[in-house]
């Protein structure tokens, strides 16, 4: 076997003569978050064998780690819901987006999502373990532009028991992402998250709530070393992983696709697989399916997309580190295209870097604070530079335009004391847990004024205090001038309803005030391997290379590189893997007509 980390290609008669095992499927496929899976589960129920191979040693990639929400409209479960949408409304809110980048080519490629989308979740909640809950609060971000929807576009999986899915299948899960969680236990975004809240207003429910979910949970940790109710992302993993054993989907872990093989007429039929004992020679008649996560991890191409980033290290993202890039690699090797013209290469978040013992740190995605009554962000001059409670990727995008060139990408999240103690500021917990930790560690900074808070920050103090005073007198009247913060359906769902005349404002009046350090980070990458709306992966003259195809977020975004609405990543994945492995499977007919009720 080649004795390099580069991808490569062999013809079949080269790949014969290593000194490896022979193993023969119909399909193989490079990866184990949702597209991967997605295509395999689908390949699967069409009476296909298929592998998975996955490089960590856990499966799941970066959807275990996200929020789990899936962009999914006009499904059955939405109009179940009463909301009935024409597909043309989908087509203009995402015109309106994009833009300029609404193209031929984009339009090709989004008309495939949305007619393929209802099958979709059809499919995988009928006919599967999959089982979906949809987001009937849920808005899109922009809802000033025609066609933005204002619930029931997003699905997102129902909370699981780990203990259906047995030891050996969940030895091969990853588990929740511990700085979103409660010391390891998930919280799942709407009424769980909202009802939790209720305990730090010191309101009975709240409480109850918590301790329902906190005391099984430590005892889940005692006695299994691991949460074992899932929900987010590790639900959706979880239900995808059992729903592809029991159709008999061979997962490996720590498995590596290290090189893809190619026949005489140029077809991919198969790849080299690494493995603990030495590598295996995988032979896929009917195909591979590249789903390795995208290349968030990749310093190097970081460093030649991703802007302001001179060295490639200005840049955290909350993807597993496993995702350097390895399909992308491999579809270059074997004649792919790299689509990196995107109005942005990866979706953006605000991250913080938690303190860990050991100098070590996590990365904390600031998805629900930004947007609550009480706090703001400000860059380096003490001004806003963006609507908080926009969307994640806005603010990373505000806070790099606002910054000039030859200054660090970063701003300070604020909030006032009664603001933090009700809500959380990044990290920090709500009560009743105590601020101090996060003080000692220096992850949160505090001042009995503004400005001390400004001079501990290096934040401009006159610029501060002069913000918070315009910001404050506007707030209390329920207005924003400058960036029209609670103007949208999104915004206010992300406030809080109990405080008026706008849920997204408050006075930051009460101190001592606090400030979280934040930086820009992303959950993974829109750029990548360049592919049609069957999702097979095409050369540079745009024709398909056969047998291979690509799901996930190695796939480019169709939405170019704009962030239209949460799920935006994952319901794509969903969608291509399930058109992958249709047309891996040869079939045309629909499993189901995308209009049967939930179960």
């Amino acid at each position: 076997m080649p004795q390099t980390a580069t991808p490569y290609l062999l013809s079949e008669e080269e790949a014969l003569t290593l000194d490896v095992p022979v193993e023969d499927v119909d399909v193989l496929v490079a990866g184990s978050g949702a597209g991967g899976l997605a295509a395999a589960i689908t390949a699967a129920y069409h009476g296909l064998s298929v592998m998975v191979a996955e490089k960590a040693p856990v499966c799941g990639g970066a959807t275990s780690w996200s929020g789990g929400w899936a962009w999914t409209p006009g499904t059955a479960l939405a109009r179940a819901e009463g909301v009935d949408e024409d597909r043309e409304q989908f087509r203009a809110y995402l015109r309106a987006v994009l833009g300029d980048r609404y193209t031929e080519a984009a339009e090709e490629k989004i008309d495939a999502f949305l007619e393929a989308v209802p099958h979709m979740v059809g499919f995988f909640h009928t006919k599967t373990f999959m089982r979906f809950v949809t987001g009937a609060k849920i808005n899109d971000i922009y809802g000033d532009l025609p066609g933005a929807g204002t619930g029931n576009r997003s699905v997102g999986p129902a909370p699981v028991n780990a203990k259906e899915f047995g030891p050996a299948l969940l030895k091969k899960m990853r588990r929740q992402y511990y700085p979103t969680s409660f010391f390891g236990m998930g919280i799942m975004a709407g009424p769980d998250l909202s009802t939790f809240l209720k305990a730090s207003k010191l309101k009975p429910e709240g409480w109850i709530h918590s301790v329902k979910r906190v005391v099984p949970h430590m005892l889940d940790m005692v006695t299994r070393g691991r949460s074992m109710h899932l929900v987010n992302g590790t639900a959706l993993t979880g239900r995808l992983m059992k729903s592809a054993d029991d159709l008999g989907v061979d997962i490996r872990v720590n498995s590596p696709v290290q090189g893809l093989v190619r026949s005489a007429d140029g077809r991919i039929t198969g790849a080299i697989v690494g493995s603990p004992d030495g590598g295996r020679y995988i032979r896929a008649q009917r195909g591979v399916v590249l789903a390795t996560g995208g290349f968030p991890q990749d310093v190097g191409r970081r460093r030649e997309v991703f802007p302001r980033t001179p060295t490639g290290n200005e840049h955290w993202t909350l993807a597993p580190e496993e995702t350097t890039g390895d399909g992308l690699d491999l579809a270059l090797a074997a004649g792919g295209v790299f689509d990196a013209d995107m109005k942005a290469p990866a979706a953006w978040c605000p991250v913080s870097l938690v303190p860990y013992p050991g100098n070590r740190h996590g990365v904390f995605p600031h998805i629900m604070d930004r947007a609550k009554p009480g706090s703001i962000g400000v860059r380096r001059d003490g001004r806003r530079f963006v609507n908080e409670a926009n969307g994640y990727y806005d603010y990373v995008d505000g806070m790099l335009a606002a910054t000039p060139e030859g200054e660090p990408v970063e701003s300070w999240q604020i909030a006032d004391s009664t603001a933090i103690r009700r809500y959380s500021l990044g990290f920090a917990k709500p009560i009743p847990m105590p601020l101090t930790p996060y003080l000692k560690t220096g992850y949160l900074v505090k001042g009995e004024t503004l400005q001390e808070l400004a001079e501990k920050c290096g934040i401009d103090p006159e610029g501060l205090t002069r913000t918070v005073a315009e910001f404050n007198a506007n707030a209390r009247r329920g207005e924003d001038p400058e960036f029209a913060r609670g103007a949208t359906a999104f915004n206010r769902y992300g406030g809080d309803p109990e405080v008026g005349p706008n849920p997204s404002l408050a006075p930051l009046e009460k101190g001592p005030f606090y400030a979280v350090h934040v930086r820009p980070g992303s959950f993974g990458t829109f750029a990548g391997i360049a592919a049609d709306a069957k999702a097979r992966v095409v050369d540079a003259n745009g024709a398909p290379i056969e047998g291979l195809y690509t799901a996930g977020n190695d796939h480019a975004s169709i939405m170019r590189g704009f962030y239209p609405a949460g799920g935006i990543n994952l319901g794509p994945a969903l969608t291509f893997g399930y058109v992958a492995g249709r047309d891996l499977a040869g079939v045309t007919e629909y499993e189901d007509d995308g209009t049967q009720a939930p179960a």
